[in-house]
């Protein structure tokens, strides 16, 4: 499966960077990795960064670059005007008024996934979705690797696209987890396998409804052409919705069934065969079996073998704070799914439990309508602990189903979750919220989740 070079275009944008003067806005693990690229081709970069101050980090050699110019606490409407290209970081929403003034001024405004995929020619397969995501992109491209493949995996999982253009070693197959927020600023960007997973409400501090958010994830399958592959959740009212417009071949999967997961397409494997290969996979959860559909169609589509995907579904444990099992003190068991920041993720979370839960929600509120999670939250709970931020919105949209206690710290919240569960209990760490309140991201949060429970461990011990 070989991408179209003429629409790669890269001999054509090569040129346009040397001597240029480029702008960068947002210097995070992106913002360094396109600095060090664009430099590499003899740029002039500017980096705009609202943050005052840059902790240390693998920025600080490239800062020291006389190529690289610096502003921080602030974006200046007249160094966006002056640039030649602006290149914007996922966290930087794109409809900020210094870029809408650049565009005005007709200076082309791209993300950095744009960019990269300019420079590409190996096959791409794109992952986007509400939740999932990180699940799916790992689990397709341990599939590929078992089908003997040499594979790149990155986009917003944690390697920049940018970054892979100038490995010396270079991939058969491209992996990438894609976010609304890089789909916000694509142009040519194209995935020879797309797949959306599921649309629920998300990031509702960015976006003005659902509609504007699905349209924005709508986007992966753009530039598709008529032999490049669409995966889609039949499942989801949303995703369906927005498959008429598809282009590209078709291919949905759907846990509606009794019988587990059903695909409409036999073209690249049979249901009975899709069948024998999800038997082997243990993660709990029906969404966690919707990510391992997605992801086996996926691979399939982009040349993997079907003993290559058996090969990663037998092998698959999960990833870290995505209802990871921490311990379990007198009979009670920890679950760590920091990695739930929005109510969809919640909602999977507590119907994949038979127990009784003592749920921990709470952190920054991404526009979030909690009030959702009353019916389950009634039904699989037995009490709530709330943090941070948003926890007198949780404590006034869940009104008094169950008890409701605030906590001061995650040490606090597990501690009291723990004097209220049982043996036999659950205590589950499933925030609904963004970490940013209280944490640098997510992990930093079920971190310090594990830890609070190791203490409570040794207290448990000692006593």
């Amino acid at each position: 499966m070989a991408r179209n070079q003429t629409y790669v275009g890269a001999r054509c944008i090569v040129p346009l960077l040397k001597n240029k003067n480029i702008l960068i806005v947002g210097f995070g693990v992106t913002g360094v990795a396109t600095a060090q690229f664009l430099i590499n081709r003899g740029a002039f970069v500017t980096v705009a960064d609202r943050k005052k101050e840059r902790e240390p980090g693998s920025e600080a050699l490239l800062i020291r670059d006389p190529r690289i110019k610096m502003e921080l606490g602030a974006h200046r409407i007249e160094t966006f005007e002056k640039a030649d290209l602006i290149v914007i970081s996922p966290g930087v929403p794109h409809t900020i008024e210094p870029v809408i003034k650049a565009k005005e001024q007709g200076i082309p405004v791209m993300g950095e996934m744009e960019l990269a995929s300019r420079f590409i020619t190996e096959p791409i397969i794109a992952v986007t979705g509400t939740n999932g995501k990180t699940t799916t992109t790992t689990l397709l491209c341990k599939m590929l690797e078992d089908s003997g493949l040499k594979v790149f995996v990155g986009g917003n999982i944690g390697n920049p696209l940018i970054a892979y253009v100038d490995k010396q070693e270079k991939a058969e197959i491209v992996v990438i987890e894609v976010s609304s927020f890089q789909l916000d600023t694509i142009d040519t960007f194209r995935a020879n396998v797309a797949v959306l997973l599921n649309i629920t409400e998300d990031h509702m501090n960015r976006y003005p409804d659902l509609d504007a958010y699905a349209k924005s994830k709508a986007r992966i399958f753009e530039n598709q052409k008529t032999d490049d592959t669409a995966v889609l959740n039949g499942s989801d009212p949303v995703v369906c919705s927005l498959s008429k417009d598809i282009q590209s071949r078709k291919v949905f999967f759907s846990s509606k069934g009794k019988k587990g997961v059903t695909i409409s397409d036999g073209s690249i494997i049979s249901q009975k065969n899709i069948s024998r290969l999800l038997a082997d996979f243990k993660l709990p959860g029906k969404h966690n079996m919707e990510n391992a559909a997605a992801a086996s169609l996926a691979a399939l589509a982009a040349g993997g073998t079907f003993e290559g995907v058996r090969s990663a579904l037998r092998k698959f444990k999960g990833l870290s704070h995505r209802l990871e099992h921490i311990n379990t003190l007198n009979g009670i068991d920890f679950f760590n799914d920091s990695k739930a920041t929005n109510v969809d993720s919640v909602a999977k979370a507590l119907e994949t439990f038979e127990k009784p839960i003592v749920l921990i929600m709470g952190g920054q509120n991404k526009g979030s309508k909690f009030h959702v999670l009353r019916n389950l939250i009634d039904k699989h709970t037995k009490a709530l602990i709330v943090i941070g931020e948003a926890k007198e919105d949780i404590m006034a949209e869940m009104g008094s189903i169950k008890p409701v206690e605030a906590a001061a710290t995650m040490e606090d919240a597990v501690v009291k979750a723990y004097h209220a569960a049982q043996p036999g209990d659950i205590v589950l760490l499933s925030p609904a919220c963004a970490s940013f309140d209280m944490y640098n991201n997510y992990a930093q949060r079920g971190e310090d989740f594990c830890r609070a429970v190791e203490k409570q461990k040794k207290l448990i011990i000692d006593n």
